[in-house]
């Protein structure tokens, strides 16, 4: 792992009052370290993102705090309450859904959203009220008076997320929510994690699909070995890899080569015409490349810029051996 990708946490200001506060979360099974001083500090109104592996303590994390399993060491606060000093409290103020569907497939849509008033103790009138205006939210009313094992994987999860939200929480854990969902209905999902936030609940997201965390989170954490191995929003882990770059593609010989003698610092391509120049993919360093093209009367037949991504950054982080990077932007 490059040595420059070790910071634990950067900060960019003054943030609101964090909803989550954790210091040195440990939690063991057996003989095996999954939360080796896990720290956190999440903002209230915001969209965290826990990343990591398969097997890195994601869940494991969600479980301590919502007071679904003990730590080992360690303290948190979720809502302002302490952990294990207020648990009642703190799940009084929260929600989960889980990674696999808490949704009894034998009733119906409807008669699932009022077993979870009725569990929350809601008087029946403001039960069916609270009910009848989630299931519209979540646009399930035409479904509602159908059995919930008829309904597609995206209509179970929309319904999970309602069912969460009839003790209105103002913390949510959701366990990779998206996982095994098809395109539209992953878009579906963030578009509600959206509403959410915009509504002032704070979300506490897991998932396994980076761009789900570029498009969702307002800050990221890596979870590797036990260990926060970075966090900070999109941007700053961005910048904690290197490997940014422009590249220049010629089809005349002779304007490859004038180009590659104006251009001493770019890797040379000789079989395909082609010099990388490493840079930061900013306006301002393009300007002053395609400047200094301009200058020595060179003109590129393609440009193509790549900028470091969260997969660059968890592959770094993770200590993957190789890096799968998304498809370039080309300018023609």
């Amino acid at each position: 792992m490059p040595s420059s990708v070790m910071p634990t946490s950067m900060q960019s200001g003054p943030r609101p009052p964090a909803a989550i506060h954790a210091a040195g979360l440990r939690k063991s099974y057996g003989g095996r370290t999954v939360l080796d001083g896990v720290d956190l500090d999440i903002p209230a109104g915001s969209v965290f993102a826990l990343l990591g592996p398969n097997g890195a303590g994601k869940t494991t994390t969600v479980k301590i705090l919502s007071t679904l399993i003990a730590a080992d060491g360690g303290q948190a606060r979720v809502a302002g309450h302490d952990l294990v000093g207020d648990p009642r409290a703190v799940r009084s103020a929260i929600g989960v859904t889980g990674q696999f569907s808490a949704v009894d497939g034998l009733i119906t849509g409807e008669e699932n959203m009022l077993l979870m008033a009725d569990l929350h103790h809601l008087p029946k009138r403001e039960g069916r009220r609270v009910t009848a205006g989630l299931l519209e939210r979540f646009g399930l009313t035409e479904a509602a008076k159908k059995p919930a094992s008829t309904y597609s994987g995206g209509m179970k999860r929309r319904l999970d997320i309602a069912m969460t939200l009839v003790g209105d929480p103002r913390i949510i854990f959701l366990d990779e929510p998206t996982t095994g969902l098809d395109p539209r209905s992953r878009h579906t999902m963030w578009q509600i994690v959206r509403e959410l936030v915009t509504g002032g609940v704070t979300v506490f997201l897991t998932t396994q699909y980076l761009e789900e965390a570029d498009e969702l989170a307002d800050r990221i954490a890596v979870l590797h070995d036990g260990r926060i191995a970075a966090q900070g929003t999109a941007g700053e882990l961005k910048r904690l890899v290197s490997g940014g770059h422009v590249r220049l593609r010629f089809t005349d010989p002779a304007a490859y080569r004038e180009a590659a003698s104006e251009l001493r610092e770019a890797v040379r391509d000789d079989e395909a015409l082609a010099l990388r120049i490493p840079g930061d993919g900013s306006q301002r360093a393009l300007r002053a490349l395609l400047g200094r093209l301009d200058s020595a009367g060179v003109e590129a037949d393609e440009l193509t810029v790549h900028t470091p991504d969260l997969d660059d950054v968890f592959f770094a982080l993770t200590g993957g051996a190789d890096v799968p990077h998304q498809p370039e932007e080309t300018v023609r």
